[in-house]
């Protein structure tokens, strides 16, 4: 799934959390948005997931015009991944990931694809258990087949490693990472997190609601990073 983003402007009173943004990216790679807090990284996520939408400039998802009549279909076709696990205590880990698509009609068997993703995000044997019986990790492990029980084209993920140790941080995002190409979708992730945005494709540095930088990373970068040497 294309994302693009024209011209888009957010305020809030008394903040610009983006100005005037220019941003494309291109079906099936992985984005990491950097930056530090309050430069707009979360404003493009919520703004790329229809939960919220711009005061000037245009959305565009694969080519069409992001309005206002299509932000609940389109937030079907998005997978959302957090800093917090928002995991509700009192259902199975199962029922969790079945929770986005209990209260409507889907063309798919629910069970049987909620079972498939749990075993993919290394969770076999943990339906019943309920979310307080499980880690950090792997309660952000349920968090991320949840929000994948719909097949996104789009996984937004905001500080997915956050609430994470380095190690089980590193963890998260090669899981990402590897069901991103496994499932063939387009990944937009915003993070403080050096080790995590250098995983990615491009990073895409932000600072008071405007992009100031814009890389690509090529896999000698990654060795580089990877062995804590300096690119030249």
């Amino acid at each position: 799934m294309g994302v693009a983003l024209r011209g888009v402007t957010r305020r809030y009173p008394g903040l610009t959390a983006l100005d005037e943004v220019d941003l494309e990216i291109e079906d099936g790679t992985a984005v990491a948005l950097t930056g530090p807090s309050g430069a707009g990284k979360s404003t493009v996520l919520h703004l790329v997931g229809g939960m919220d939408q711009p005061d000037s400039g245009t959305i565009e998802i694969d080519g069409e015009k992001l309005t206002a009549r299509q932000l609940d279909a389109h937030r079907r076709r998005i997978g959302f991944v957090f800093q917090r696990f928002h995991l509700l205590p009192a259902l199975t880990v199962l029922d969790n990931v079945l929770a986005p698509v209990l209260p409507r009609r889907v063309g798919f068997d629910r069970r049987a694809r909620a079972t498939e993703l749990l075993d993919a995000v290394g969770l076999t044997g943990r339906a019943d258990a309920l979310p307080s019986e499980l880690s950090g990790g792997q309660q952000q492990r349920v968090a991320v087949a949840r929000a994948l029980i719909n097949r996104p084209g789009l996984l937004l993920a905001d500080e997915p490693t956050g609430n994470l140790d380095s190690v089980i941080g590193r963890e998260i995002i090669d899981l990402l990472l590897s069901l991103r190409e496994r499932y063939g979708m387009t990944m937009l992730v915003a993070t403080h997190d050096s080790e995590v945005a250098a995983s990615c494709d491009r990073i895409v540095r932000l600072q008071d609601g405007r992009i100031i930088a814009d890389e690509r990373i090529t896999p000698a970068d990654d060795v580089l990073d990877r062995l804590g040497g300096l690119r030249p």
